[in-house]
């Protein structure tokens, strides 16, 4: 489970903040815990299911992880280079 102001990887997103954790009601009043996340790319919000979500949620690679990744030459999708720029640059030790 992720915490609040975690920075995490969504499939859909990329990289996001974990901006709260909140509970909405689903619509045959169940209580449902939610991640709020938040794009540190474009700002746009999300609210997935804690449990059961159908969305890739992961952490972030490492700087290591990032670096051979750059290293292999690979063909990299947009968001994964955003990830690796993140990572690189702005994350805090």
């Amino acid at each position: 489970m992720f915490e609040k102001n975690d920075v995490i990887f969504s499939g859909r997103m990329g990289i996001c903040r974990v901006e709260d954790i909140t509970k909405l009601v689903e619509s045959n009043t169940k209580m449902v815990s939610y991640y709020v996340l938040r794009s540190l790319v474009d700002k746009r919000v999300a609210y997935i299911p804690v449990e059961d979500h159908e969305v890739l949620l992961r952490e972030l690679i490492s700087k290591e992880e990032a670096r051979r990744r750059i290293e292999s030459g690979e063909k990299l999708e947009e968001m994964e280079k955003l990830e690796i720029q993140y990572v690189l640059e702005d994350a805090v030790e």
